[in-house]
């Protein structure tokens, strides 16, 4: 039997470049995170301009995690890189807030604290069962994160009168959502290695 000729043998397939838009703007999110840094610390958080600006800053870079995501989906660029570089360069900007507002006394400490435990810890263990599956984001996952960057939003800016009294509230939205959906983060990356070990046993 001839061989097919050349031009009907299929390609194989290629993982898509880490050279790509959706990268570079994580990347510009890791880069900016030194920034926001600036101008949150700046004249000891005192200087109103630095602080809204340093939210704008908040706010442009928390953009790119969304555009980020969309676009590698919608492209088909997802890649090894963007999966591990995307969580770290959100931790970074986060972490850097709370940090930040901690730092200042802006922020009660043990609000950082809760949250950074709960973020490093289920990034941590998204990579440890990444090799049994991808757990989606659930619901609770994305209002969890809508809350937070809200109540840091409104603890950047420099508000008075019952904005602050607000901004407190939701703070402890954010905290709550933040617990609660690390736990049941917990329970299916467990749920998922336990299915998918019973698969490979059958």
């Amino acid at each position: 039997m001839k061989p097919p000729p050349l031009d009907h043998v299929a390609d194989p397939v290629q993982s898509p470049s880490a050279l790509n838009l959706p990268n570079a703007l994580t990347m510009l999110r890791l880069l900016l995170v030194p920034v926001f840094a600036w101008l949150l610390l700046r004249e000891g958080g005192d200087d109103s301009t630095s602080r809204v600006w340093a939210a704008v800053v908040f706010v442009f870079a928390a953009g790119t995690d969304f555009v980020d995501g969309e676009l590698a989906r919608r492209m088909n660029l997802v890649t090894t890189f963007g999966k591990v570089v995307d969580p770290i360069a959100d931790k970074a900007l986060t972490g850097t807030a709370l940090v930040g507002l901690s730092y200042l006394g802006d922020l009660p400490w043990w609000v950082t604290v809760v949250i950074l435990v709960r973020e490093i810890g289920v990034t941590l263990l998204r990579f440890a069962v990444i090799k049994y599956g991808v757990i989606a984001a659930s619901r609770g996952g994305k209002a969890k994160t809508l809350a937070q960057m809200l109540a840091i939003l409104m603890y950047l800016l420099p508000l008075s009168g019952w904005l602050v009294t607000a901004r407190t509230g939701v703070m402890l939205v954010a905290v709550v959502l933040t617990v609660v959906t690390g736990v049941d983060y917990l329970l299916r990356a467990l749920r998922l290695r336990r299915e998918s070990r019973a698969q490979a046993a059958a």
